[in-house]
């Protein structure tokens, strides 16, 4: 079947399942900005495991939805995961920390006898949820602002700041990408948490602080989305592979493919609609619309930056440098190879579904989590 697809149909095919997979990620970040308001939303120690248990119910589901990310980058983008995670190092290695520090946090919390605290462990959730978040939005602006690496004809690469990415948090925009992020991440906590938790005091806490994150969220996404569609892109010649700036190439993008163009504003009018649901009704199903409307957006904006003969990752030092799809690749029989495994994606997340569904078929409340011996 896969067999008979073009290189170039494959190459798409991959993109897409990238952006896919990205875009869920983005979605399940809901853990790490629930994290960032456990003081906020939890006044009391019994209340801040409420919302710690509600929130560790799916931190290893977000941690795997990032693997997969990155493990489909590395097998079909190669390129692209040897230039920037080999050229940003400090940045990527940072993210990595930050994730690292997550995983100790909800192992060691509760355990008896801990030699640093609890407190210490929530700082560590702090910083997950803060820094890491904030990071990875860096990062991903990026893809719009390009990096500073060359790429010579035998496809090795070597960044050209001895600073090794960490110019990027220099960059505005970036800056503002990350917060946005951040910000987006805590409303979708908000949103989950009044989902999840059968606890009035949090879920009116969490409806005050939704207003405010939203209004900040907004900000930053009405920067971002303005400064994409107005900022210069790279687009290439489909024939000979040069590489050219090309003024409002976003904007383009959008205009010369209208499915995409929807998808971007069904996705914004759908996480509006999830946060209005429990903002001005007394729904508590906000972050189903909200979620999927995450997925169109992240879905939608890794579409611009790859298709249409768009650079994903320009070279700031060497245009020609920039990668592509067609250039950044795995070989064709990898990307055959790895098209049969991913139609296994449907199970793994019939079986997410399931499992979420199985999970959450009842409310978390206090007494259920203080009668859980085993809880974060």
């Amino acid at each position: 079947m896969f067999e008979k697809l073009s290189y170039l149909t494959l190459q798409e095919y991959w993109w897409f399942l990238i952006g896919l997979l990205g875009a869920l990620f983005v979605f399940m970040t809901f853990v790490q900005g629930g994290q960032t308001l456990l003081y906020r939303l939890g006044k009391s120690e019994a209340e801040r495991d409420l919302i710690v248990n509600a929130l560790g119910r799916k931190w290893e589901l977000t941690f795997t939805t990032l693997v997969m990310f990155g493990g489909a980058l590395f097998a079909a983008f190669p390129l692209f995961y040897a230039v920037s995670f080999g050229g940003a190092y400090y940045v990527w290695m940072a993210i990595l920390f930050c994730f690292i520090l997550q995983a100790v946090a909800y192992e060691y919390r509760k355990k008896p006898g801990n030699l640093y605290g609890e407190r210490t462990y929530e700082i560590f959730l702090f910083i997950n949820g803060s820094l890491g978040i904030i990071l990875i939005g860096i990062a991903l602006g990026t893809l719009f602002t390009g990096g500073h690496f060359v790429v010579n004809d035998n496809h090795l690469s070597h960044w050209t700041r001895s600073s090794y990415g960490l110019e990027t948090v220099l960059n505005p925009f970036n800056v503002a990408f990350g917060l946005m992020l951040f910000f987006l991440a805590r409303i979708l906590a908000t949103l989950y948490l009044i989902d999840t938790v059968d606890e009035a005091a949090i879920i009116a806490r969490a409806r005050r602080v939704l207003k405010i994150e939203t209004i900040l969220f907004l900000i930053l996404f009405l920067y971002v989305a303005g400064s994409i569609v107005s900022m210069s892109g790279y687009g290439y010649d489909p024939q000979t592979f040069k590489v050219a700036i090309e003024p409002h190439k976003f904007m383009h993008n959008l205009v010369a493919m209208p499915l995409v163009a929807a998808s971007l504003l069904l996705g914004a009018v759908l996480l509006l609609v999830g946060i209005g649901m429990d903002l001005f009704t007394r729904s508590d199903k906000g972050i189903w619309p909200a979620g999927l409307g995450v997925v169109l957006v992240v879905l939608s904006l890794f579409s611009i930056l790859g298709y249409n003969h768009t650079v994903f990752y320009p070279s700031l030092d060497d245009p020609q440098s920039s990668l592509t799809i067609r250039n950044a690749s795995g070989s064709r029989y990898t990307l055959v190879a790895m098209s049969y495994v991913s139609l296994m994606v449907p199970l793994v997340l019939g079986y997410i579904i399931a499992v979420w569904r199985a999970m959450n078929r009842h409310k978390m409340t206090l007494q259920e989590v203080e009668n859980d011996p085993h809880h974060y």
